[in-house]
This record gives structure tokens, sequence and C-alpha cells, in this order.
């Protein structure tokens, strides 16, 4: 009978050990990363322009990538903003408003109040090529939460964000768009 009441503890914590080994080594590689990506395009015909931005999710934190080139707003200052539908239709205008789960007033990224969509300005060299990097846990990627930036749209503006008109920054037109999209593994 102790030899079995042994056996049996043995067992589990032979299979704890390996549950533990197995969640290590996927957490190593990556196992639990969620991704968006969106291309952006163009606009407008007379404001060329492309770019990409990436979301990856790990663990509680988001890190997304944004690089821009848009040739014509060289050596100028562009407002990117994550607006509330994936919808570039309209020249960018069926994207709506900025994405604002929390109903906060419009700001800079980090400050008291702000949308969860303002990521901000983005410096563009002689080139028109500009990039940002942001990392929070104010995202989620494929979660359906409220706060799950898939789904939503990523928008350049031919303005620079003042932080303070509301709801919009006074950034300007829509010069490019590109939904953000969940990436199937």
């Amino acid at each position: 009978m102790l030899n079995a009441i042994l056996n049996k503890k043995m067992k589990s914590a032979a299979m704890l050990s390996f549950a533990v080994l197995s969640f290590s080594c996927s957490s190593i590689k990556g196992g639990n990363t969620r991704e968006a990506k969106a291309s952006i395009a163009s606009t407008k015909p007379e404001v060329a322009g492309s770019g990409t931005v990436s979301f990856i999710q790990k663990q509680n934190e988001v890190e997304m990538k944004l690089d821009l080139n848009f040739p014509s707003k060289a050596n100028q200052t562009v407002a990117v903003h994550i607006h509330e539908h994936g919808d570039c239709g309209n020249a960018g205008n069926d994207a709506h408003g900025h994405w604002n789960p929390t109903n906060s007033k419009h700001g800079k990224w980090g400050s008291a109040e702000y949308h969860l969509g303002d990521i901000g300005n983005v410096k563009l060299d002689a080139s028109g090529k500009g990039s940002l990097k942001l990392e929070t846990d104010k995202w989620s990627v494929g979660t359906g939460a409220t706060n799950d930036v898939s789904g939503k749209g990523i928008i350049v503006h031919d303005g620079v964000d003042d932080y303070v008109t509301q709801p919009t920054g006074n950034a300007g037109s829509r010069i490019g768009c590109g939904p953000i999209e969940l990436v199937k593994k």
C-alpha cells in the first residue's frame, strides 16, 4: 500500500515537472505570442506613400513597430493614429474617428489623458522615411477585448498632432491607411 502511494506521488511529480518544462520551453520559443499587421497605402493620388506596422504581443506587453515611406513629405512630421475601423474606403474616412475605447480626451501618448489610438508624431527624413517603436501593456492582440488592436485601422495624417485640439489633435487630412489584421499562425 505504501509502495502504491509513493509510486502515485512520483508519477504526479514527474507529470508536474514535465508540464513546467513544456511551458518554459514554449515561452522561450515565443509560443504564446500573437501578431497583427497592416500594410499602409496612400489614400491620395497626389501624395505617394506606403508603410507597415506590426503589433506583437508577448504575455501582457505589445510591441508596435511602424515604418513609413512618404517621399513627398520628406523632412516633415506626420501624425499617426489608430482609428475605430479597419476600412480604408472613401480615402480612409471609412476608418471613422480615433480609436478611443476608454472615452478619454485626445492627448499625447503616456500623458494624463489620451486615446488608445493616439500614437503620435513621426519625423520623416530627407527621403520621406520614418519609424516609431512603442511598447505598452495598454493594448492587446487577437483577444477580442476592448483594447484589442485587431480590426482597427492605422491612419497617417498629413499634419502634426498638437495633442490638444479635441478630438483629433488637428492632425490634418488622411494621406495613408491600412487595416490592422490578425496574423494567422
